[in-house]
Parts: C-alpha cells; structure tokens; sequence
C-alpha cells in the first residue's frame, strides 16, 4: 500500500469510527429515553433461539451513561487502529468479533441474563491490533500491538471469570475473534512494489536501505 493510499484508508477509518460512535450515542439517547427498553429487548440472552439475531444489534446497545462512557474511548481508538490498513477488511472483522462474542454468550452464560454493550468489540480490535502485525509482516503494525498490548494488558483481566456484573464471556467471545480475525484477513500475497517504480539497479546504500525497509513494512 502506498503513502497516499495508506493516508486515504486512515481518513475514511476515521470518519468510519466516528459514525459507529456517533450511532452508539444515538441509539443509547434513545435507549436511555424509553427507560431501556431497547437494551432488554434486543440484548443477547443465552439459550434464547429467538434472541440469536441480537448479536448483531447487542454491541450498539448499553444499560446505562457509564457503561457507554466507559466502552466508548477504547472503541474508537482501537477501532481505528484495525481499520486504518483497510476499511472494507474492518468491516469483515467488525462482523466477525461480533459473531464471536455474542455467540460465546450466547452458547455459554448461565442464568438467562440479558447482555448487551461494545465491550465484544473493543475486545476483539484489541486482539487484532495485537498480531495483526505478526501475519502481516509489518514492523509499525507489530510495534503499535506490542505498544497497545503493554498499555492495556489490564484489559484481559475482565475477559477471566470473576468480575461481577461484567460479561466475561463477551469479552473473551471478542478477544477470540479478533485473533481471529487478524489469521483469517492478513496479507497472503508477497509484497508488492508500488506500480511505476522499477527495482533499485544499484548498489548504494541509499538502494540497500530502502529495500530493508520495503521488506520491513516501513515502504
């Protein structure tokens, strides 16, 4: 990917990110005015059949204002981590980490209790944004995850029975899928060289330092 096309990715990744963030604030507006009713009604409720079709409306719904307050920064910088490489591949994952997490409730929470919130989804970018660097062989992808990874490795401790109130298993459910998802949308051809640039015919060391950091990702 060139610097334009890098640069174009991670404008549309923002503004992507700001239109999920400012659905999830509208939605929860209106939640929030009908006392709820669209968090008990569309949440994810284990062993419910009927309820299946909700892990896919239940990361946009929250219980109440510090539920979404609190799911709301790391689901914007984290989504806008795994998305500035690729939109249209964030898409594929956001639909995935969604599966995933609303699944895991869905199969494994005990009680009947009524899940909703994006805590599914920071948990899976999370993940993803932790190796993506790793299968796609890019050194500034693999040094942000390491950085992310330091910063935020208190977030797995939600993701581990014994947090009450808090849907572990969405969180692991998410966490799950965006590991996932890093192996399922990684980069399968060989590195390409942007079109219109011919290989560096010489031996200087400027051409040696560009091919290094071509195959480093840094290109």
């Amino acid at each position: 990917m060139s610097e334009s096309e890098l640069v174009a990715e991670a404008r549309k990744a923002f503004f992507v990110m700001f239109g999920l963030l400012a659905l999830v604030w509208l939605v929860q507006a209106a939640n929030y005015a009908d006392d709820y009713a669209l968090s008990r009604e569309f949440g994810v409720v284990s062993g419910d059949v009927g309820a299946l079709p909700h892990v896919l409306t239940a990361p946009l719904l929250h219980w109440n204002w510090a539920h979404i307050e609190s799911n709301s920064g790391p689901l914007f910088v984290f989504g806008f981590l795994a998305a500035y490489r690729g939109v249209a591949r964030f898409m594929g994952l956001t639909l995935l980490v969604a599966l995933s997490s609303g699944l895991t409730v869905w199969f494994f929470e005990r009680g009947g209790a009524d899940t909703v919130g994006a805590s599914g989804l920071v948990f899976g970018y999370f993940g993803y944004v932790v190796v993506r660097g790793l299968f796609d062989r890019h050194l500034i992808d693999t040094l942000i995850g390491l950085v992310m990874a330091a910063s935020f490795a208190y977030l797995l401790t939600v993701a581990v029975p014994g947090t009450p109130g808090v849907s572990w298993l969405g969180h692991l459910g998410g966490l799950a899928g965006g590991l996932l998802g890093a192996w399922l949308f990684r980069d399968r051809g060989p590195r390409r060289r942007p079109r219109g640039k011919a290989p560096a015919l010489d031996d200087s060391p400027r051409a040696a330092l560009h091919k290094e950091l071509d195959d480093l990702g840094l290109l």
